[in-house]
């Protein structure tokens, strides 16, 4: 079972709804934008996937606001793709996600995930270039 079917599951769960392999892959399907399986990222959700966690399941979403300038671009959705470690959902205007940790290191760039991409992206090329040895 993929990070993919483990949310699936527990969106599920919290809905009261009974969560077998064939419900799972029915709803996977609806929520989520790729549903391939990958190792890491690819969580970026669906409306319908999103209305069905605030309302049916109840559980708690931030919504952070783009500046108004920023233009979504496929690199910032290939970054967002890579570098959100929880389902979310994005429009032209805002991102939601799911984990509060994430919704502070938005808050922390002031919504620009443009910025955020950056800085994760050369974080992670300087941990390539240069490893820590213990």
């Amino acid at each position: 079972m993929d990070v993919k079917d483990q949310y699936t599951k527990v969106f599920l769960q919290a809905a009261d709804i009974p969560a077998n392999e064939q419900v799972i892959n029915e709803y996977r399907i609806k929520w989520w934008w790729n549903v391939r399986s990958k190792d890491e990222g690819g969580l970026r959700l669906t409306k319908p996937a999103l209305d069905f966690i605030e309302k049916e399941a109840g559980i708690k979403t931030y919504k952070i606001k783009f500046p108004k300038e920023l233009a979504i671009t496929p690199q910032i959705l290939v970054w967002l793709d890579n570098f959100i470690e929880s389902p979310f959902y994005i429009t032209k205007k805002y991102i939601t996600v799911m984990r509060e940790k994430a919704a502070f290191e938005l808050y922390l760039f002031s919504g620009d995930v443009k910025k955020m991409g950056y800085s994760k992206a050369m974080a992670k090329r300087v941990r390539q270039e240069y490893p820590v040895e213990n």
